[in-house]
């Protein structure tokens, strides 16, 4: 017969048995947990990448586009201050117009850039010397019109840009990403 010492050492061998495969339920189906959270992470990683490599290639698009390139070298506008700068290229109506498409496109990436949604290294590896070159002709302007036209943000995205570039640069020199000297667009 069967005494009662026995049937409870059997209840507590049943009840801890239960508990060992609680506990190995949990560590298993805590594993299978994190596994699938480090799947979705990767994947919304992979699909940031691929956003960010499509909104890219959309600015790359247009930074090579005859257009674009047409307005920029139409733009090699020589000014030797403010007042020449005014009078060549915000009073005149084709030449403001050029200016401002290229400088806002410049500015746009620049708050792209700000923002985390392009990553700076692609913008410096393919189009550096475009932004760095007109910043280096223009932004002294750019600087001085802010004051004289109580403008302070007047294409401050446009100098975040050039700055992080030239900071970019400086941090990869082996890139050799370094500011343009002279024109804004030097094909010679």
């Amino acid at each position: 017969m069967v005494d009662l010492v026995e049937i409870q050492t059997i209840y507590y061998m049943v009840a801890a048995t239960g508990v060992l495969v609680a506990a190995a339920y949990y560590v298993l189906n805590m594993r299978a947990t994190r596994r699938t959270q480090e799947l979705a992470l990767k994947s919304q990683d992979q699909t940031l990448q691929t956003r960010q490599a499509q909104l890219f290639m959309g600015v790359y698009q247009t930074s090579i586009s005859r257009d674009f390139l047409h307005i920029a070298m139409k733009m090699d506008v020589e000014v030797k201050n403010w007042d020449d700068f005014f009078d060549r290229v915000l009073k005149d109506p084709e030449t403001y117009e050029d200016f401002t498409g290229v400088v806002l496109f410049y500015e746009g990436i620049g708050v792209l850039v700000r923002e985390n949604l392009i990553d700076v290294r692609l913008v410096s590896l393919l189009i550096s010397g475009l932004v760095t070159g007109w910043w280096e002709k223009y932004g002294p302007y750019i600087l001085e019109g802010r004051e004289r036209l109580g403008f302070p943000r007047w294409c401050i995205e446009f100098e975040y840009l050039n700055d992080r570039i030239i900071e970019f640069g400086g941090e990869n020199p082996e890139l050799r990403i370094v500011p343009n000297v002279g024109s804004a667009h030097s094909f010679e």
